[in-house]
């Protein structure tokens, strides 16, 4: 994948009031939207992501809920990626995290971890989730500071013939074994009681083993491989070794600090918020995590922040 070559944002000349008329903070789905949407209008944008564009996106073997023809996450997200670029209007501030977010009467300012602060008279927040770890998590124990790559992170050659540990049940398991469908990867799925509804979509695949478990203790062991005893939720107690360890638990929320409202599970939703601060993406809801509804979400956005700047009402 090329690299792009970002340029800072230009300050504001003599006759103007902020730095752009748009920080979109996000460079996912979500975010690539918006700055595609307010282009649209005529606003210029400052699109601020600390890692790649569409980073997660290619971390996904397989798509089969987008429009445009796209089979693979790495072709959606060129796609995507190759759409910023020609976008005139919007600068990509690439390898920048907004360490703090504060609004104000007349604008809002992003501060970031070079200590530069941007501001704009409105903003896109569309920072995201990340995976959840196992110390974020009641039913597992496992060693301090112990960091687990997500499922779609595993190397389907490296995995070929391997026993991988999953941890958790959640819908990224069905997208792996989608993709690989001749992989001779076998899976022992280990998941709470809640998450019993995601693994219907997997419980039939002969690849996997379900472990429906009320506890869970992890010990790391020499080579790579992993040993956990697992209590059921009828107590009785086994002992299972893989080849190596993933995360499926789910995501958290991943916003700057400052002034977003948050909910008590982290996620920032869009009615409560700042008037000069709109959410858009998965930071959202944990609900409607979907690149389509992102998508919908960020251009929707922008439009807002738009109209906004004008005096008018959505519905107006």
């Amino acid at each position: 994948m090329a690299t792009m070559v970002d340029t800072p944002p230009r300050r504001p000349g003599p006759h103007e009031a902020h730095d752009t008329d748009l920080i979109v903070i996000g460079g996912g789905p979500a975010g690539c939207a918006a700055v595609r949407m307010a282009a649209g209008v005529g606003m210029r944008s400052v699109l601020i992501e600390p890692d790649a564009l569409c980073r997660n996106l290619y971390r996904i073997p397989a798509l089969n809920n987008v429009l445009g023809g796209h089979t693979s996450g790495p072709a959606l997200g060129d796609a995507i990626t190759a759409e910023v670029r020609g976008t005139e209007l919007c600068r990509p501030l690439l390898g920048r995290r907004v360490v703090e977010l504060r609004a104000h009467d007349g604008h809002i300012a992003a501060t970031l971890d070079t200590g530069t602060c941007l501001t704009a008279p409105y903003t896109v927040v569309a920072t995201g989730v990340g995976p959840l770890q196992p110390d974020a998590v009641p039913w597992i124990t496992a060693p301090d500071g112990l960091i687990l790559p997500p499922l779609p992170q595993a190397d389907p050659d490296r995995a070929e013939g391997r026993t991988l540990l999953v941890l958790g049940g959640d819908r990224p398991i069905g997208t792996f074994l989608r993709a690989h469908p001749a992989t001779a990867t076998r899976l022992l799925v280990a998941y709470p009681e809640a998450d019993t509804y995601k693994t219907e979509e997997i419980r039939d695949d002969p690849r996997v083993t379900l472990l429906p478990v009320e506890h869970l203790t992890l010990y790391a062991s020499e080579g790579g491989r992993v040993t956990a005893d697992v209590r059921n939720r009828g107590g009785g107690q086994r002992t299972v070794t893989a080849d190596a360890a993933h995360v499926s638990i789910g995501s958290a929320p991943t916003a700057p600090a400052g002034d977003l409202v948050r909910d008590a599970d982290g996620y920032c939703p869009p009615g409560g918020q700042h008037p000069r601060i709109i959410v858009a993406g998965d930071l959202r809801s944990a609900r409607f995590q979907r690149i389509m509804t992102a998508m919908g979400s960020g251009s929707e956005a922008a439009l807002r922040a738009y109209y906004a700047a004008r005096g008018l009402s959505v519905g107006g």
